[in-house]
């Protein structure tokens, strides 16, 4: 069987099979998604480094998040929408596997910093007297580098678990990206220990991380609840509801592609969850931090020079 082997130098990402005319459509709707995504998250990047009033632990943790969203569109999108114009144009052995790479990496920094921005949502609101002390400028750069070198970390053990498998099968991915378990598909060798790896990982920064956000607010909620003032619990909830939501898009969609069960028609359902979780996802998150967030939305007004009046 080894001799009759060929060596694959490039993959066909099948994408989304439509019609030609729904395939130029949905081209130029992702488009759109694609430069409010550069567009939104560029925005909160730029609010949060030129306003002094936003240089706090919580919004230097929003900008961390804000460049995984950039950086998670940025490396599906484009070849994405290169497809949906020429469904043959190829994508490179290694082009392919860099990309599994990346998108692993910034799935994995995403779940951390989502994880962090609860602990520093629990410090601020549970332990008030505490917070500068606890979330010093040292803890906040420790906890955003080590989210970022765990993604870079777990990646690596799957690329390396990756890189000697032979792919001498169809060339085609499933698939309008190179996600790890499509790719794996088209490997000719045993990848049992590959699909346990990811379900592991998927598992340990998913229902891990997520448990301990629900923990977090449930804390939350019970000292919201304690709160006399009825401005100072509007505010407290604005600021938990924003990151609520985000964490309920993110890990929804990422637990139900990961962790859930694996029966019925699974492959062109999952398909679209992984659209919506990285494409709109990115998208929303910037609307949802700014439209829920009176100290992003008055930051963006000074930006502006547009004063409220009153």
């Amino acid at each position: 069987m080894g001799d009759n082997m060929t060596s694959i130098t490039e993959f066909t990402l099948l994408g989304f099979p439509l019609e030609p005319k729904i395939q130029m459509t949905l081209f130029g709707l992702f488009s759109l998604f694609y430069i409010f995504t550069l567009l939104g998250n560029g925005v909160i990047l730029g609010l949060i480094s030129l306003d002094s009033r936003l240089h706090t632990p919580m919004y230097f943790f929003l900008s961390h998040l804000a460049l995984v969203d950039i950086a998670y569109a940025c490396n599906t999108v484009p070849q994405m929408l290169v497809n949906l114009l020429d469904p043959a144009e190829t994508i490179s052995f290694a082009g392919c596997l860099t990309q599994t790479f990346l998108f692993l990496t910034f799935a994995v920094a995403e779940c951390l910093l989502l994880l962090v921005m609860s602990y520093d949502r629990y410090v601020a609101i549970c332990r008030p007297l505490h917070y500068s002390v606890i979330m010093s400028w040292r803890v906040c750069i420790t906890l955003v580098v080590t989210s970022w070198a765990c993604g870079v970390f777990l990646s690596t053990i799957h690329l390396v678990l990756l890189l000697p498998l032979p792919f001498c099968r169809s060339q085609k991915i499933n698939h309008f990206f190179c996600e790890i378990m499509a790719v794996l598909k088209l490997a000719c060798a045993d990848t049992h220990i590959n699909e346990i790896m990811v379900i592991a990982g998927a598992t340990s920064v998913l229902v891990g991380p997520f448990s301990f956000i629900v923990i977090s607010y449930m804390c939350i909620l019970c000292a919201i609840l304690r709160i006399q003032s009825g401005e100072g619990r509007r505010k407290a909830f604005s600021t938990c509801s924003s990151h609520l939501c985000v964490v309920g898009l993110f890990y929804g969609t990422a637990i139900i592609m990961y962790v859930g069960p694996r029966y019925g028609r699974p492959k062109e359902q999952k398909k679209y969850l992984l659209l919506f979780h990285s494409l709109f996802n990115p998208m929303l998150n910037p609307l949802i931090y700014s439209l829920r967030n009176s100290e992003v939305k008055n930051s963006l007004k000074r930006l502006l020079g547009v004063e409220r009046v009153l």
